[in-house]
């Protein structure tokens, strides 16, 4: 029996795995282990105000993040918060709005600014900008090859999601512009920290940090106070601040991760951002001898990198595998669709129809599944060339 690439064999399980979305559960055993030590208890008559700190320009940000921000990134070494003012939302997606909004201009324009970002882009910059319908800001694509002369706020995502490489602004226009970067995966487990960022908007998110996606906290770094006033009134306007009980549990595991470090008291493969490097290091390495040998796919490749952090080389981890199909598939999430695996194609990400990307840091079972799935085709690629 022969059977093409563009014909791939049904399955003989029933289930389909889900590997579209970037939902951290990899991390779970992990935070099992430190269950009594990151636990929070929170009493009844606690937290009832609004406010926090009405000094601080996010008057609802509980002092103990903010300190515990500052002293994660002071830890690892990835982001400059010195003379810098922190915004808190509800996830980074807010406060990306939040950026858009304050970078914007306070008066309608006569014609709104455009958002750009590298394609591959992120895939939900634009259904979150177009869900608004706003005379303000629209989506504007791909920022390689913009070439209006007209504003722009440029969305800089190094490491890149969905290809995992490192970048920088590539507008080319003569119009003024402005910059937002969207750091969510700049941690160790993830790429060599080789720098510490210093940029004007700087964003970042607890799910991605570490593996707490259901607590909805992100933070934005910003240079300029009227900015960070900016946003902060955007936050306040659309939630009335952010939930005092996913404030004080992302405090207390931050501060958890950054104990165990200055501690000195494990190994490094047991602290946390060692222990999931690990475990993605191991789990890229199956992948790519998975896709190899299927002949299918290829896979963006990354070079090594000396990590400032963890004082080594090493290449990144990215948490997800963008995949190029080889000639003769067209389309790559049909493709895996028929192999029952649920992925987000190209188009979505301003590509073609022949990539698509899958998670990396699901559950283990449905990375197994995957690996599974991906030798099917490698046992067919070689009888067919028998």
């Amino acid at each position: 029996m022969v059977v093409s690439k563009a014909s791939p064999p049904v399955t003989c399980s029933d289930s389909t795995i889900n590997l579209e979305k970037g939902d951290p559960l990899v991390f779970g055993k992990y935070w099992k282990k430190k269950s009594d030590e990151c636990s929070v208890v929170i009493q009844g008559w606690e937290f009832l105000s609004y406010l926090s700190d009405t000094s601080n320009v996010c008057w609802y940000m509980l002092p103990e993040l903010k300190g515990a921000i500052q002293r994660l990134h002071h830890v690892v070494g990835n982001a400059v918060t010195q003379d810098k003012y922190i915004v808190i939302g509800t996830g980074s997606t807010q406060l990306f709005m939040a950026a858009l909004f304050a970078l914007s201009p306070s008066q309608t324009p006569d014609h709104p600014f455009n958002v750009v970002s590298a394609a591959p882009h992120y895939s939900e910059y634009k259904p979150e900008i177009d869900v608004l319908r706003s005379a303000v800001v629209q989506w504007a694509g791909d920022a390689g090859v913009y070439d209006k002369n007209e504003p722009y706020i440029e969305v800089v995502n190094y490491p890149n999601n969905p290809d995992g490489t490192i970048r920088g602004p590539v507008v080319k226009s003569a119009a003024k512009g402005n910059l937002v970067h969207d750091l969510a995966y700049y941690w160790p487990q993830y790429t060599p920290i080789t720098h510490q960022a210093d940029h004007d908007v700087m964003l970042f998110t607890f799910s991605k940090c570490t593996g707490h996606a259901g607590s909805r906290i992100g933070w934005a770094i910003v240079k300029d106070i009227e900015i960070a006033k900016k946003m902060t009134r955007f936050v306040h306007l659309g939630s009335h601040g952010v939930a005092k009980e996913s404030q004080a549990r992302a405090a207390k595991i931050m501060g958890a991760i950054c104990d165990d470090y200055q501690k000195f008291e494990s190994i490094e493969s047991e602290l946390f951002f060692g222990y999931c490097k690990n475990i993605l290091r191991e789990r890229w390495e199956k992948l790519k001898g998975a896709i190899e040998k299927s002949k299918v796919f290829t896979l963006t490749k990354y070079s090594r990198a000396y990590c400032n952090f963890a004082n080594e080389s090493f290449e990144t981890y990215p948490t997800f595998a963008w995949l190029k199909c080889e000639e003769g598939i067209e389309n790559g999430e049909s493709y895996m669709g028929k192999l029952k695996i649920r992925a987000r194609g190209g188009p979505g990400f301003g590509v073609g129809p022949n990539y698509v990307r899958l998670t990396m840091i699901g559950m283990d079972d449905d990375f197994n599944e995957l690996l599974k799935r991906l030798s099917m085709l490698s046992a067919i690629q070689i009888s067919n060339s028998s």
